[in-house]
């Protein structure tokens, strides 16, 4: 790899890392169509590869939301070991299907989580003003799940599932589900790239400069979503959603 490819990787990986800061998912749903749209790589490659900047931007990212937020460690043990255990399935299935199916399937759950998220913008104010709910370990286990088999399949880590479950249903604040929903994600992000790797559907070169560039900026926007009023912060992830989703179909 030349080094001007290398820095071109280390700048792309300073936005996502800021990205995936901000919302709380690590990156790995932008870098995935950017990486299509803009390298040529299919959709395997391009999730495998992204799972490499991933990994370790969900590392520091939770450790950074855990110092401002601090976290139910209970509640994230639930929805990591759910999520750890349907991740494994999940990426042995995708791993499987043809990178045309991937993709659709892909813009098919992207669109599905932006008129979720759309839904909770615009909801009834009777919905908006429940109270917060306790969550239980049946709960946390099914969304774990879910989510866990969402990330898998689409290395994604789940986090942008657990996220909005969490602020909609549980009432927690959306900084605080972006903690817990990041505990979630961080053994099934890292058994989701272990199994892309066995199948040699990761870049690793591509992928490590972006994680360079991911730890050097994620920081940043942690702090972005502590300063950010919570319903912006979940208006600006439904536009995010739209414009990955725009990004894939455009490929």
């Amino acid at each position: 790899m030349l080094l001007s490819e290398v820095l071109i990787n280390i700048g792309l990986g300073l936005c996502l890392g800021t990205i995936g800061g901000l919302f709380g998912i690590g990156g790995g749903l932008v870098a995935i169509p950017m990486l299509g749209l803009l390298f040529g790589l299919d959709q395997h490659l391009a999730q495998g590869t992204a799972l490499v900047m991933v990994v370790p931007n969900v590392m520091l990212a939770l450790w950074r939301y855990h110092q401002r937020n601090r976290l139910n460690w209970r509640w994230a043990g639930v929805l990591a070991l759910a999520g750890f255990c349907w991740a494994l399935l999940g990426a042995s299935v995708a791993t499987s299907l043809s990178n045309s199916l991937m993709r659709y399937l892909f813009v098919g759950f992207l669109v599905l989580l932006i008129l979720y998220n759309g839904w909770r913008l615009y909801r009834p104010l009777a919905l908006a003003a429940q109270g917060a709910q306790t969550p239980g370990t049946r709960q946390l286990a099914l969304l774990g799940s879910v989510a866990g088999l969402a990330g898998g399949l689409f290395g994604v880590g789940g986090a942008v599932v657990a996220t909005p479950v969490l602020t909609s249903v549980f009432g927690l604040s959306q900084v605080l589900a972006q903690g817990l929903a990041l505990a979630m994600a961080l053994p099934s992000t890292a058994v989701t790239l272990v199994t892309f790797a066995a199948h040699g559907q990761v870049d690793w070169g591509m992928g490590l400069a972006l994680s360079c560039g991911g730890l050097l900026s994620i920081s940043w926007g942690v702090r972005m979503a502590h300063a950010v009023p919570d319903r912006l912060l979940r208006l600006l992830f439904c536009g995010f959603l739209l414009a990955c989703s725009a990004g894939l179909l455009l490929q």
